[in-house]
């Protein structure tokens, strides 16, 4: 048994460090990749950014002619009624007389 410890105290050393090694590259290379990201994301954020920009003030633009479009039609519509209206009133008005008039009769 004491030839046996000799043996495996290197090779377990060298187990162990060759783990904290690939812990180690894998923690650097995971920096990397992270920091490749990143870069990448800050060359294509703000393009796409931009271009959301873009177009909620396209959007925007768009509702506000429909908008100004839709208005003038919705007063015209207002408008005609209320001449609709007044007009059944005055025939419910005329009928109502007529009716009073044969009621007295």
């Amino acid at each position: 048994m004491d030839d046996e410890k000799p043996v495996l105290e290197p090779i377990t050393a060298t187990i162990s460090s060759a783990a904290d090694a690939t812990k180690e590259a894998a923690k650097v290379a995971v920096k990397k990749v992270k920091k490749a990201t990143k870069k990448a994301a800050k060359k294509i954020a703000p393009k796409k950014a931009k271009k959301a920009k873009k177009a909620k003030k396209a959007k925007k633009a768009k509702k506000a002619k429909k908008a100004s479009k839709k208005s003038p039609a919705k007063k015209s519509a207002k408008k005609k009624s209320a001449k609709k209206a007044v007009k059944k009133a005055a025939k419910k008005v005329a009928k109502k007389k007529k009716k009073a008039k044969k009621s007295k009769r």
